[in-house]
């Protein structure tokens, strides 16, 4: 005897439509597994996953009732899909859109730091100008530089600027807040500034790297 899964042609579009979502989440799985291996292109992988994440975002929207937790439904079928789960719940957008906005988050992020760099070189250096020599004066003003260079990770680790300012910094931290700076002194570090700081321009990725 013929068992029917449905006993009305809107019983038989729901089955249809979880039919339909199992085919989404596995097909996705599929895609995810070809792209980490190098199996299709970048361009490839793109366009299909947008028009599965399409599919699945209209395919959910309308089983929000019948289906209010995907992961639920996933656990329940067994379907052991968890890139696909990733892909189509948490990120919403392929891979290589996330990539494309890490880095570019990224590049924003570096150019930030590196403007911060230049201003803290260059109020160092103006301040020492305006023999602004006192110890709790200077002390900040290097204390900044120093943070700002450490935040930026195309510097290497024994960067001349990073370890001049250590240097200055311990130096400094032996004297007392009203002490001030000796002309020599004073001259000798505006010397490592301004070398540092052209070391650091230096250091810096044209447009062709």
């Amino acid at each position: 005897m013929e068992v029917k899964l449905w006993n009305d042609k809107r019983e038989r579009e729901m089955y249809d439509n979880l039919a339909e979502l199992f085919a989404i989440i596995k097909a996705t799985e599929k895609l995810e597994k070809a792209y980490v291996r190098d199996i299709i292109s970048a361009a490839e992988y793109e366009t299909e996953s947008q028009k599965l994440i399409a599919q699945f975002k209209t395919l959910s929207s309308t089983l929000r009732d019948t289906v209010p937790n995907i992961e639920r439904f996933h656990d329940t079928y067994k379907m052991d899909c968890p890139a696909a789960l990733n892909r189509l719940v948490t990120s919403g957008v392929p891979a290589t859109v996330e990539h494309r906005a890490a880095a570019a988050m990224s590049s924003v992020s570096s150019a930030a730091v590196v403007a911060e760099c230049v201003q803290n070189f260059i109020t160092a250096m103006d301040s020492l100008k305006l023999n602004m020599i006192a110890v709790d004066q200077v002390y900040p003003l290097l204390s900044d530089l120093s943070s700002s260079l450490n935040k930026l990770s195309i510097l290497p680790v024994d960067f001349e600027g990073k370890t001049k300012m250590r240097e200055w910094l311990s130096r400094l931290s032996k004297m007392g807040a009203a002490d001030e700076l000796t002309e020599q002194q004073a001259r000798q570090l505006h010397f490592d500034l301004e070398s540092s700081y052209n070391s650091f321009m230096a250091s810096l990725p044209t447009d062709g790297s």
